[in-house]
C-alpha cells in the first residue's frame, strides 16, 4: 500500500518551477526576482536576458521551464502567462575561513539561495485609452462651464 496522492497545491490556471541550492546570497537573487514579479512571461525572459546580472541567466532558466510546465503539462496558453509569485528563500551557507595577519583568521560565509517561481494564466490588462485617464482628452463640464 502506499500513501494516498496530496491534492494540487496550486490553482488550476497556474504552474510551477523550484531551483535549489543556486550559489549566490538571497539578496542579490531577490533583487532579479523582484525585477519580474507581475510581468508577462515573454517581457520577463526578455528583461532577464539583457540583465547585467550573473544570477539572471539561472533564473531566466528557470523561467523558462515554469512556462514549459505550464504549457506541457497543465495545457495552458503560453502568451497568456504571467510571474505571479517570485518567491527567494535561504539555503545553506558554507561558511570558510580567511587567513589574517598575525596566525589570525575571519570567517568567510558563502550563500546558497532556493528560487520559486509560479507562473499564471490570465488576460492582458487592457490598456487605457487616452480619453479614459484623468487630465487628457476632453474637458470636463465643470472646467467647460467655468470658462
Amino acid at each position: 500500500m502506499s500513501k494516498p496522492k496530496t491534492a494540487r497545491a496550486l490553482a488550476d490556471h497556474q504552474a510551477e518551477a523550484i531551483a535549489r541550492n543556486i550559489r549566490v546570497s538571497p539578496r542579490k537573487l531577490n533583487l532579479v526576482a523582484a525585477s519580474i514579479r507581475n510581468l508577462p512571461a515573454q517581457r520577463a525572459l526578455a528583461d532577464l536576458t539583457f540583465s547585467k546580472r550573473r544570477i539572471a541567466k539561472a533564473v531566466k532558466k528557470l523561467l523558462e521551464s515554469a512556462i514549459a510546465n505550464a504549457e506541457n503539462n497543465h495545457q495552458l496558453d503560453v502568451d497568456k502567462l504571467f510571474v505571479s509569485t517570485a518567491e527567494v528563500g535561504r539555503g545553506i551557507v558554507m561558511r570558510r575561513f580567511h587567513a589574517r595577519g598575525r596566525g589570525r583568521s575571519a570567517m568567510v560565509e558563502k550563500w546558497f539561495s532556493h528560487l520559486k517561481i509560479v507562473v499564471e494564466e490570465r488576460e492582458a490588462a487592457a490598456k487605457p485609452s487616452r480619453d479614459a485617464r484623468p487630465g487628457f482628452g476632453k474637458k470636463s463640464e465643470k472646467a467647460g462651464e467655468a470658462a
